[in-house]
């Protein structure tokens, strides 16, 4: 079983991974793309739970607005996402990823009050040495790491207060109002700022993209790894989860070519931020066990 669950594991971060390769055969503006995946997952989820599992959503009106809140930086986590890949490419979005367990390490202790890790400080500025290594080499990306930067900043506060809201309903729950809020959200922002008639300037294909992208490469990833806690450590889920660049970096590559071309001193920059995050998992992994 423990096999098998691994397996499954490293299927779905591939998945996670080929959400950029989606990303960027879209045609469709990052704001559109956002709109219509949260639209189209929030759905699918809806239906999973209701008419599938036939278990109720009914949450309370202080949970629901703190999910919002979550949804909301989801929503701009996917946005700076997608914008990255349109205005740079797959790699340098991805790369810029590797960011979120710095900025985990300063806003964690924070918000769950605890100390802060002096490994996570040490593997923090090898992250920024080699982003800021990648920007040098890289300049001509400088929009796209911008925003991947931010993506990082968005997906970091994301998580962070997701782990605060865990246990206050089931998980689907969770997943299901974070998605629909943050495209109510998106919505209501549209409205009032005049941009909702752009919303239907998207054809058939990139539907069908986005379709697939909220259904098979989001909805069915985030049950599926919740499913998976259950034969998984988290150490191992977090550890798996840190692949998620490489494998979608070497699907860009092969599937685009000449355009993921990128110099080598991005490609050691990338590894070595990669090679910290793992040895900094291990190292805390051990520490654990040794509290136990």
């Amino acid at each position: 079983m423990h096999k098998l669950a691994l397996f499954r594991l490293h299927f779905i971060v591939f998945l996670w991974g080929f959400t950029a390769i989606l990303g960027k055969l879209i045609t469709a503006d990052a704001q559109i793309l956002v709109f219509y995946r949260m639209l189209f997952a929030s759905l699918f989820l809806y239906a999973f739970i209701r008419i599938y599992k036939k278990e109720s959503i009914k949450v309370s009106r202080k949970l629901f607005f703190q999910l919002a809140g979550v949804g909301f930086f989801m929503a701009l986590h996917w946005y700076c996402f997608f914008y990255s890949i349109k205005v740079s490419n797959v790699s340098i979005a991805l790369s810029c990823l590797s960011l979120s367990t710095l900025f985990a390490s300063v806003m964690e202790p924070l918000v769950y009050k605890r100390k802060v890790d002096v490994s996570e400080v040490i593997m923090g500025i090898v992250i920024v040495a080699c982003i800021l290594l990648i920007f040098k080499t890289e300049f001509q990306y400088k929009e796209g790491i911008f925003f991947g930067i931010l993506c990082a900043v968005f997906g970091t506060v994301f998580s962070v207060f997701n782990g605060k809201l865990f246990g206050k309903t089931s998980s689907g729950n969770i997943i299901f109002y974070e998605i629909f809020s943050g495209w109510l959200i998106l919505m209501f922002f549209y409205l009032i700022t005049g941009q909702i008639v752009h919303i239907n300037e998207i054809n058939y294909k990139d539907l069908a993209l986005i379709a697939l992208l909220a259904s098979v490469f989001t909805a069915y990833p985030m049950f599926e790894s919740v499913k998976l806690m259950k034969y998984i450590s988290p150490f191992t889920l977090i550890l798996t989860v840190n692949l998620e660049p490489v494998y979608g970096i070497i699907l860009a590559f092969f599937i685009f070519g000449e355009s993921e071309n990128m110099s080598s001193v991005f490609y050691i920059a990338s590894l070595v931020m990669i090679l910290a995050i793992v040895v900094n998992a291990i190292i805390k992994n051990r520490k654990q066990k040794k509290l136990n």
